[in-house]
């Protein structure tokens, strides 16, 4: 069967050309289009490092490697210096488009690109007794299509929403239900969003009076203690809160294999401490337990605390005990933590003092990585806020977009059934709030702009959505099955939709190593783009048998492509816009 990576083939084929070269690499990238489909600038730092003509190394390399060029349907030229250009032939993509016509093989060929690690993906994490916000909004999506993503090319994926279910706010929640005779089993129409407003009382509460402060500090002790009233009213808080996130991820089609939030490791952060303090790792200081890094330059006089002075555990604490489960119950190679980058101090010293362990130990430590993310920002550059100042909640997020999708299709498609503008409205609405976020380069700040993640022009969903609509309106008219062979690959904007389609395995393999969505999303934009100027020109619908297998064909895989693409970024697709 043709090669999925063609990319990895001619990698393979350039290493096998330069037999005997120690060190080289031919430096593979997609090539201005001018010039060829992928360009190799490795010979010239190697023949630099080797103090020989760059171009007369390339020359033999291109002769030695042009049987096995042949064989795959690639030609290649000198160019410049020393670079390779490397040209797709017309069979070669002929065979890889019907290699992978269907959904299915193309699955299967993307299987064989991370096959075999097992990795855990940490992501969303709210904290109960909180309504989510619009900043759960980055670490639920990026860390849901990064899951699927690792997934569709073969790895072994555990998702885990490590909730904040535990510590000291308890404390001062649990004062407040009780002081205000709150009955937590009785109805109300927004249960969480009414915790939260206790919650805000009660710390008000503790800060102006002293008494109070102790009060909610004996209430945590009775919590830890596993007093029955206060227990009980720590699980319905929790329940209550799971049940509105819950409601958040079914309408973002999110999904977790486990939700083992901190409370889950209170019974296991003393062997954490006993086993650091044998080992020698941790020590006392000024009461608390912490870990030196001295051989770091930014915290050699900063000790990573993982525990208290008072004996209480933190972020630190329960980390680290998660770490352990995930290696030992899960079995996890990699572990990811999307978590916003304003937390990389954090994981720099939870990597530093978990190697530290692990290696104590004689044990393998896990590939652990932080997939930082940016804020999103408000018109004026700043925190998104709501008009009155607070924190813009998810749910009202979600809310106003299928609002305003509502209305657009409305305006555009009147004549269309109630039920049909309703789901289109959802579909395309979170759609958009998704990826507007997923577009972005997920280490940055961007601007959320409502006219520009809703428009029908650019890198966005309804511009995606619609080219998908738009397919299927095409295929609705077209054959299931060709009655005659197809045309062999011909006009420039056949060829030019053919190399975008095998250019997705490209995509796929540089958003995956990278762990950056936003690598995809472009992608897709692109062939969305291509498509749109192949089908402006070619006619798909001809009165040429075999020109018109070979046009429907093509936008076949198209349509498969895009739908694949969007529902590894976590996105639902329409038949009709």
């Amino acid at each position: 069967m043709e090669a999925f990576c063609i990319l990895d083939a001619l990698n393979a084929a350039l290493l096998a050309a330069a037999e005997g070269w120690e060190g080289f690499e031919p430096e593979l990238r997609l090539a201005d289009p001018r010039f060829g489909d992928f360009q190799a600038n490795g010979v010239l730092p190697f023949a630099k490092k080797l103090g020989k003509n760059p171009r007369a190394l390339a020359t033999q390399l291109l002769q030695q490697a042009q049987e096995a060029l042949r064989g795959l349907g690639i030609e290649g030229e000198l160019s410049g210096p020393g670079f390779l250009n490397f040209t797709l032939q017309p069979e070669l993509l002929e065979r890889w488009l019907t290699a992978y016509a269907s959904a299915e093989a193309f699955v299967a060929g993307a299987a064989t690109l991370y096959p075999g690690r097992t990795i855990v993906v940490d992501y969303s994490s709210p904290n109960t007794a909180k309504e989510m916000h619009v900043g759960h909004i980055r670490s639920t999506v990026i860390g849901e299509s990064l899951a699927r993503l690792l997934r569709l090319c073969g790895a072994k994926v555990i998702t885990d929403n490590h909730i904040g279910d535990w510590g000291t706010q308890f404390g001062i929640l649990i004062l407040e239900i009780k002081r205000q005779h709150w009955d937590l089993d009785a109805p109300h129409p927004d249960p969480l969003a009414a915790l939260e407003t206790l919650y805000r009382d009660g710390q008000a509460r503790v800060k102006e009076d002293p008494q109070a402060a102790a009060q909610a500090r004996q209430e945590l002790v009775l919590l830890q203690q596993g007093d029955p009233q206060n227990f009980k009213i720590w699980t319905q808080v929790k329940q209550i809160s799971y049940a509105a996130f819950e409601a958040i991820y079914r309408r973002l089609d999110v999904h977790f294999d486990h939700v083992l939030g901190e409370s889950f490791y209170r019974d296991k952060v003393d062997a954490v401490y006993e086993q650091l303090q044998s080992l020698g790792i941790a020590q006392e200081s000024e009461g608390a337990l912490v870990v030196f890094h001295p051989e770091h330059p930014r915290f050699a006089k900063t000790p990573f605390m993982i525990r208290k002075s008072d004996g209480a555990s933190n972020y630190a604490s329960t980390d680290l005990a998660t770490l352990c489960y995930r290696t030992k119950i899960l079995g996890a190679q990699e572990i990811l933590y999307v978590v916003d980058v304003r937390q990389q101090d954090h994981f720099e010293q939870l990597f530093l003092t978990a190697n530290k362990w692990f290696n104590s130990m004689g044990k393998t430590l896990p590939v652990l990585c932080h997939i930082g993310f940016g804020t999103i920002l408000g018109a004026d550059g700043k925190a998104i806020k709501t008009r009155s100042g607070g924190t813009v909640k998810l749910k009202a997020l979600l809310d106003e977009a299928e609002q305003r999708a509502y209305a657009a299709v409305t305006q555009k498609n009147p004549q269309l059934s109630e039920e049909d503008r309703r789901h289109i409205a959802r579909v395309v609405g979170v759609g958009a709030v998704r990826y507007a976020d997923l577009s972005q380069n997920r280490s940055s700040d961007y601007i959320f702009d409502w006219d520009k993640l809703l428009a029908f022009e650019g890198n966005t969903a309804p511009y995606l959505l619609y080219a998908v609509a738009r397919l299927h309106g095409i295929l609705r008219h077209a054959p299931l099955e060709s009655p005659s062979a197809a045309a062999p690959l011909e006009t420039p904007h056949e060829l030019a939709l053919a190399k975008k389609l095998l250019n997705s395995v490209t995509a796929l393999k540089q958003s995956l190593m990278e762990l950056r969505p936003h690598f995809l999303c472009q992608y897709l934009y692109e062939l969305s783009g291509t498509f749109n100027a192949f089908y402006a020109v070619d006619k798909v619908l001809t009165s040429d048998p075999p020109t018109q297998a070979k046009r429907v064909a093509l936008c076949r895989q198209t349509l498969n492509t895009l739908t694949l693409g969007l529902e590894t970024l976590g996105m639902e697709t329409l038949l009709q816009m």
